[in-house]
């Protein structure tokens, strides 16, 4: 009994140390593949025009506007901030040198974040399957792929969201793993591993909105795991209630604090006036230092003669705008464009006249009912409509500028009718909203949220909708000069931080849902993404770098997706039929098969729901579900491996499985070597080029370095 308990310690002591090597390899090849030439090429790559320069306006504290939360480039800030970087480059285009500017900072720290996915990755699916070979095959393939490893080495929100994800993963399976353990819901560990979840959750979708998706995976993983208590008979229900308050307060309650937290320190920063203010209503600029409307005063009461700014109220809504071109030809009448416009300049500006003079005596104020003209300042033209069609919407009746130094005809003339008040009432300025009728045409002004093509400079539609009701058709006021009327301080209707909080997250999802691509711009179909169909460059100078994937990690991946639906279906029928005659399933093949099907799981959540977005696409959008997909391929190998050896020999089945994986592990590792100077630069002729060599490497036609 000594001697057999002699030699499972000693088994036990080969084992760890053995872990303890693989890790530790893969943490060397992580930081050593990541790290080579991390501050090649000196310019601007890509993305990094965006987000380096966020981060110089998060440094200047300068407002903005973007689709994502926050965190990722507050801190891609910080980062820069500590390393000396002083917020003055302008970041304007794609191969921009640095020259000088102290950019390694933000780069190397979205780097180390890349590079830590990697290890926690391994971390992961060791938790997962208990499996040291599942859990080195499955990282490897990550490690390996260039893609991936492209991604993660610039100035980008892509390293921080996957880093953040990969925390979320780990702690979701930590928290299981103590579920399982038994571990009381409000022991120091559990509590410990439960705040570390829900820390990386509120993270995660602090970065991107689609964080939201491992918030799903977790969600599913907590239920299963509250189900599983539930249904041990041994245990009271009250310990099931127990969990469930804890993981209510750790997992729901804590994360929602903390994404606030972030956006009220975002807020906080971002105190001045910036060139995203247009996007966000009068209440909330006025808050902004600098801007118009910041500790400003003006009439309270709109009247005649006033030269005035009309906003959109739909959120993120743009201004009344008009310029001196012309609708092109086909386009309705060839008139005077009128359009919406997000930022601020002197073509927003208009002149409210009564309909039938250019100007009356004294003071008159303008009511609810009345009819008006509105002529544009900067142009003299008239604010028309006529039957025309609009330009994009056309059931809606187009409008124009017309007319002569503010003389026109009477398809000039609109009834200012206050929203929910009666004809007759004041108007008072930022706080009533109002509707524009036309008179003849009895349509509504609206902006319809359409984009114009390069002739309308890719400003939004306006249009008169015959459906009054339109809720884009409200309009507020702000009085800009002129008349002498009691006046009133706008901090009155300055917006407090729970309107700014919930104005934030409308502007940003309407953003994220109507991005359109730019001219020019490489975007892709969610179907191209599992088959590696193109690529993207991030350099296209002399020094190219391309994001592409490992095409033997990624068309390996592919394969496994599908062998594991076949392997899925096949064992749930043995399952079945097995449990019918009380046979069980070996232990450590039913983890490694769970374990699969909550990667896949994983992978699910994280690739299915862009088949239904309507926003732009693009390449790298796929690579979190890379990940799950990648693990997926690690545990299954060995799950079919271990099948397979079952019905050999001890001696045959355990060289079949060596030869395999070492054939597996020597073709991911040589694949990474021929495609690495993807990832770390190429120069010399294209790849379709004579004398390129790349052009061995060009598999497909569709790839383009």
């Amino acid at each position: 009994m000594t001697e057999k308990i002699r030699k499972n310690t000693s088994l036990k002591d080969t084992n760890h140390r053995l872990w303890w090597i693989t890790f530790g390899l893969i943490c060397g090849a992580t930081f050593f593949t990541r790290f080579y030439k991390v501050l090649e090429p000196d310019h601007v790559c890509w993305d990094e025009t965006h987000f380096g320069k966020m981060a110089s306006w998060y440094i200047n504290r300068t407002f903005f506007f973007d689709v994502h939360p926050p965190l990722g480039k507050m801190l891609i800030a910080l980062s820069g901030k500590l390393t000396g970087y002083d917020g003055t480059f302008p970041f304007e285009k794609p191969g921009d040198k640095y020259e000088g500017a102290k950019y390694g900072g933000m780069r190397i720290f979205c780097t180390t974040l890349g590079a830590l996915i990697i290890p926690l990755t391994f971390l992961s699916m060791w938790e997962m399957t208990k499996s040291l070979d599942a859990s080195f095959l499955g990282t490897l393939l990550l490690l390996c792929d260039v893609g991936f490893l492209t991604l993660n080495r610039y100035i980008l929100l892509d390293p921080i969201l996957l880093f953040f994800m990969s925390c979320s993963i780990f702690g979701a399976c930590k928290v299981h793993s103590h579920t399982e353990a038994g571990s009381p819901p409000f022991s120091p560990r559990m509590l410990l591993w439960q705040i570390f979840l829900g820390s990386s959750l509120a993270c995660t979708m602090s970065v991107k909105f689609v964080g939201l998706f491992v918030v799903l995976f977790v969600g599913l993983r907590t239920v299963a795991d509250l189900w599983h208590v539930l249904g041990d008979l041994s245990k009271p229900v009250s310990l099931t209630v127990r969990h469930l308050i804890g993981r209510s307060i750790t997992l729901i309650l804590w994360p929602i604090i903390l994404y606030v937290f972030f956006f009220w320190i975002h807020l906080t920063v971002l105190n001045t006036s910036g060139n995203g203010d247009g996007f966000y209503s009068s209440g909330f600029q006025a808050v902004l230092r600098g801007n118009s409307l910041h500790a400003a005063a003006a009439p309270r009461q709109l009247a005649y003669g006033a030269i005035l700014t009309l906003k959109n109220h739909r959120t993120g809504g743009g201004y009344l705008h008009s310029h001196h071109h012309l609708y092109p030809s086909g386009v309705g009448a060839r008139q005077q464009q009128i359009t919406t416009y997000t930022h601020k300049d002197d073509n927003n500006r208009w002149l409210v006249k009564p309909y039938d003079k250019e100007a009356v005596e004294g003071v008159v104020v303008v009511k609810s009912g009345d009819l008006v003209r509105l002529t544009h300042v900067a142009t003299g033209r008239n604010l028309h409509s006529h039957r025309e069609r609009a330009p994009l919407t056309t059931k809606y009746m187009q409008v124009t500028g017309y007319g002569e130094d503010g003389i026109g005809d009477a398809n000039d003339v609109w009834k200012v009718v206050v929203s929910g008040g009666a004809d007759g009432e004041e108007i008072l300025t930022v706080k009533s909203k109002l509707m524009f009728v036309h008179y003849l045409q009895s349509c509504a002004l609206t902006t319809t949220g359409k984009q114009l093509p390069k002739w309308g400079f890719e400003q939004q539609e306006v249009a008169c909708n015959h459906n009054l009701r339109d809720k884009n058709a409200l309009w507020n006021e702000l009085l800009l000069y002129k008349l002498v009327l009691p006046k009133m301080n706008f901090s009155v209707y300055a917006s407090g931080f729970l309107e700014r909080l919930i104005e934030s997250h409308a502007v940003m999802l309407q953003g994220n849902a109507g991005l359109k691509p730019k001219e020019g711009e490489v975007t892709s179909q969610p179907w191209q993404w599992p088959i590696n169909y193109r690529g993207q460059f991030f350099s296209g100078s002399a020094h190219r770098i391309y994001l592409l994937g490992n095409p033997v990690v990624w068309w390996a991946n592919l394969a496994f997706l599908g062998i594991f639906c076949v392997v899925f279906v096949t064992n749930a029928i043995r399952e079945k039929r097995a449990s019918a005659f009380g046979v069980p399933a070996p232990d450590n093949q039913c983890n490694l098969l769970l374990s699969a099907r909550w990667q896949c799981c994983c992978w699910l959540l994280h690739y299915v729901p862009f088949w239904a977005m309507g926003r732009v696409l693009y390449f790298h959008h796929y690579f979190p579900a890379l990940v799950f997909s990648s693990m997926l391929t690690g545990t299954l190998t060995v799950y079919l491996l271990e099948s397979v050896r079952s019905y050999l020999s001890p001696e045959l089945g355990r060289t079949l499985y060596h030869c395999v994986m070492g054939l597996i592990i020597s073709s991911t590792v040589y694949s990474f070597y021929m495609f690495s100077p993807l990832a770390y630069g190429m120069s010399g002729p294209l790849s379709h080029e004579p004398n390129s060599t790349m052009t061995g490497l060009k598999w497909l036609e569709s790839w383009e370095f």
